[in-house]
């Protein structure tokens, strides 16, 4: 299953020379990092970049085709993809590389590469998951791998399809981030048998299966939890909608169903008692409030149902006070919308086209736009300006894809996996 690399010189394009943070620095352990909003705690960050983009602090290769965004812990990065120009073969790996300097330390096959419709369809889009010294990958075929952190040796696997009856909502493959919580691995085989599970993080063991009737299917968003009652709650999306899970019994919730659609992307947002979520090709946004009942009973009651002007495709919504921003479906043109209304407050393109991706930090949003641009926006619902904008390199060659890893903030420095290549960028303010 692992294959060492021995020349970290033939991996790395250009290494730049920076001091980089202690060892207690934050980290991004999962998909839109630890609290799953996407917005990083950094200050002091630039207010506006050279024609060329923020420094690159290094550059390195090795990350093969696919999506999958960087996940960040502790003095490592890890990402998922087929294909690696540092692989044997084609087949698809878990790949580490050094924060410090983008040199890649080890690769670990999760099995083949996921090559099923067009070629923008193929390869991983999910982003792997950290705890400790593990690290959990979920591949399109429906597989979830442990690895160790150390030296990617694989702990335990399991077929989520085989072992639960797990069905996919769509044609495009498995690409849950899994949340741990405590010793749970909670995560999403979809379909009616057993729609999300609870697992010992641990040896991979069922703790708890939460069925639910006339699912449609696993989609691709992430779980989310929330907090009522004293519980916790956990929110997820499938392609029946989305839904809520006691996280101590697995007993269900909740539901609030939606017409089947092409497929469900976007992970919900949850603000205290409220739950958004969106889906795309024109399905919309909607918000609903958690309410806690009778003897303890969780239900929901809808704020505002599907609202077309907040349909989201895959590039993700973020909340920053109380607003959204998002792309409207995968048009490339940003939203601002007031969450307690659904009301768009703006809506307005930037320099890049095609679907767009968010992250925010220091009261700026980035958005990375399907043509390889990636803009500094102001997050300011008094109107969209658009402050700066680069082309991301190896995003517009001839055998370039389409540019959908969503971007990473931590510490200052901006992640960004283009196809096979690792870029970091340094942000701070110097």
């Amino acid at each position: 299953m692992l294959r060492a690399i021995a020349s970290p010189a033939v991996l790395l394009l250009a290494v730049a020379s920076f001091t980089v943070r202690p060892a207690a620095a934050s980290d991004w352990p999962t998909f839109r990092g630890a609290d799953r909003t996407a917005v990083a705690p950094d200050t002091n960050l630039l207010k506006v970049w050279p024609e060329n983009g923020p420094p690159l602090a290094w550059e390195s290769v090795g990350c093969g085709r696919g999506y999958s965004s960087p996940t960040i812990a502790g003095d490592r990065i890890y990402i998922l993809g087929d294909g690696l120009s540092t692989a044997p073969d084609a087949d698809e790996y878990l790949a580490c590389f050094d924060r410090a300097t983008g040199r890649q330390l080890w690769i670990s096959k999760t099995g083949p590469a996921w090559n099923d419709g067009q070629p923008t369809w193929q390869s991983p889009r999910g982003t792997a998951t950290v705890d400790g010294d593990r690290v959990y990958a979920s591949t399109p075929h429906g597989q979830l791998v442990c690895c160790n952190t150390a030296d990617g040796k694989e702990r335990f696997r399991i077929d989520l399809k085989a072992t639960f009856g797990g069905k996919k909502g769509d044609g495009w493959g498995y690409s849950e981030s899994v949340t741990i919580d405590g010793n749970r691995l909670v995560c999403t085989p979809g379909g009616e048998q057993a729609t999300m599970v609870a697992l010992n993080k641990m040896n991979g063991q069922p703790l708890w299966t939460c069925p639910m009737a006339a699912d449609r299917g696993a989609g691709h968003s992430s779980i989310v939890k929330s907090h009522l009652g004293g519980r916790t709650q956990y929110i997820q999306t499938t392609a029946a909608g989305c839904f809520a899970v006691d996280a101590e019994t697995g007993t269900f919730l909740w539901a609030y169903p939606i017409d089947q659609t092409t497929a469900v992307i976007p992970t919900p947002i949850v603000k205290d008692d409220l739950v958004f979520f969106a889906a795309g090709y024109g399905r919309g946004g909607a918000l609903v409030r958690q309410k806690l009942g009778a003897g303890g009973a969780i239900t929901m009651e809808e704020v505002y149902g599907l609202n077309q002007e907040l349909a989201n495709k895959h590039g993700g919504i973020l909340l920053i006070g109380d607003h959204l921003y998002g792309d409207s479906d995968d048009k490339g043109i940003p939203f601002c919308a007031n969450l307690m209304t659904g009301e768009i407050v703006w809506k307005s393109r930037g320099s890049g086209r095609g679907s767009a991706a968010m992250a925010a930090a220091d009261g700026h949003l980035y958005v990375r736009f399907q043509d390889g641009v990636l803009a500094l926006v102001k997050a300011d619902p008094a109107g969209f300006e658009e402050v700066s904008h680069f082309q991301i390199p190896y995003s517009d060659t001839d055998e370039s894809r389409p540019s959908w890893a969503h971007p990473v903030i931590v510490d200052g420095m901006l992640y960004l996996r283009e196809s096979d290549h690792l870029l970091c960028y340094d942000l701070r303010q110097k």
